[in-house]
């Protein structure tokens, strides 16, 4: 009963806010399973987030200033210690290669990542690796060192930031980087303070998975920065068909009317728009403390894509889809086929990320006026019980 009200009250006052067309605060959007949503069959973690995993930190560096910058940075560490003493195992799937990713390379090769994983902006990639340097040669016991590797991945924030820009400063991927911890936002801070998924506001969003000890019991973890289009599906409901708002819908409309069907309008719109098109990326970031080396994590990492598909995602020539995969576990390497559960894991928890980072973000006003509206709860909740998701 408690727990109704409590939805009550949230979907209160989003409805309020969306009404009023004014900003939400983070904290008055529900997650997923605050709406009863229990996507797949395994539990999540305790904070239902990457931070499950132990040792795993997340810090933000939201940037809203002026009427045209929206952007930022968000900071993922393995562990609080020197990466570059303490390297952790991990890899790199790329399921479309639009993207602008600094240091896969050597992922690929020697299978492992020695620095924090930052994401940001598309065009701030070049800088944000340069500060990450100054971050990573300050460190204590860094004095010889001669060769880093910076992992910075990133999605095109350009329609409601000012990209050509490139606001991002070394004070900002410095505090991104300090402010790491096992608590931390969703939806419209960091480096999804300007994107957009399926046509509404997307943003930052994780979850988590954990295995039953007889499978042993090791934890999953996700975060994604959403920024990509499609037909959403929520568990499976057609949420982005009822709510009209969908990849093609205007070339579908225009096969049932002669009219316009001579006036479709043209598919190369602008990346990352709320008008259908499906264009702009996702960069999927897995954490799991199971015993995994390099090749186990990629495959790993490939199969987090298939979480993504869950949710409706078009995976468009413009749509850069990345995953990184890194293992706290310290102990001998997991054989073939105990990862299968795990693979099942990452795919539970990549869709309810993503649903999170949708659900948490805020309606963002930014760069020439442009606008991303927040998801609506209260339809989509309607939508949800439609299609018997929700009670």
């Amino acid at each position: 009963m408690r727990l109704f009200k409590k939805i009550s009250i949230i979907l209160f006052l989003a409805g309020i806010a969306q009404s009023l067309a004014i900003p939400v605060f983070p904290q008055s959007r529900p997650r997923a399973r605050d709406l009863g949503l229990q996507p797949g069959i395994l539990q999540p973690g305790k904070l239902n987030a990457i931070t499950d995993v132990d040792g795993v930190l997340v810090g933000h560096k939201t940037i809203i200033r002026d009427s045209d910058i929206r952007t930022g940075v968000t900071a993922v560490l393995p562990h609080s210690r020197n990466l570059f003493r303490e390297k952790v195992p991990a890899a790199v799937f790329v399921a479309n290669g639009f993207g602008k990713i600094a240091g896969t390379t050597q992922i690929e090769e020697l299978g492992e990542i020695e620095t924090p994983i930052l994401l940001t902006s598309t065009l701030a990639v070049p800088k944000t690796a340069d500060f990450l340097l100054d971050y990573m040669l300050s460190l204590e016991g860094m004095s010889d060192v001669r060769s880093i590797n910076p992992i910075v991945a990133e999605t095109n924030d350009g329609f409601l930031n000012d990209i050509r820009g490139r606001h991002i400063a070394r004070e900002d991927v410095l505090e991104a980087i300090k402010a790491a911890s096992t608590n931390f936002e969703e939806g419209s801070v960091g480096a999804g303070t300007g994107t957009v998924a399926f046509g509404f506001k997307g943003g930052i969003g994780t979850s988590s998975r954990r295995l039953p000890e007889k499978l042993g019991g090791f934890t999953v973890g996700v975060l994604v920065q959403t920024n990509f289009g499609g037909v959403l599906a929520i568990d499976g409901a057609p949420v982005g068909r009822e709510l009209g708002k969908y990849y093609l819908k205007e070339f579908v409309e225009a096969r049932t009317n002669k009219a316009q069907a001579t006036t479709a309008p043209n598919i190369s719109a602008k990346i990352g728009a709320p008008d259908g098109n499906a264009d702009g990326s996702i960069i999927i970031v897995i954490a799991t403390d199971a015993p995994l080396d390099a090749r186990n994590l990629k495959r790993l990492a490939h199969r987090s894509i298939f979480g993504l598909a869950r949710t409706g995602a078009s995976g468009t020539n413009g749509s850069g889809d990345y995953a990184i995969a890194f293992s706290t576990g310290n102990s001998t390497p997991l054989k073939n086929d105990a990862v299968s559960p795990l693979f099942h894991a990452v795919i539970e928890a990549t869709e309810e990320a993503i649903y999170n980072s949708l659900f948490k973000a805020t309606t963002i006003e930014g760069f020439q006026n442009h606008r991303a509206e927040a998801l609506p709860i209260d339809k989509t909740v309607e939508i949800l019980k439609k299609y018997k998701r929700i009670p």
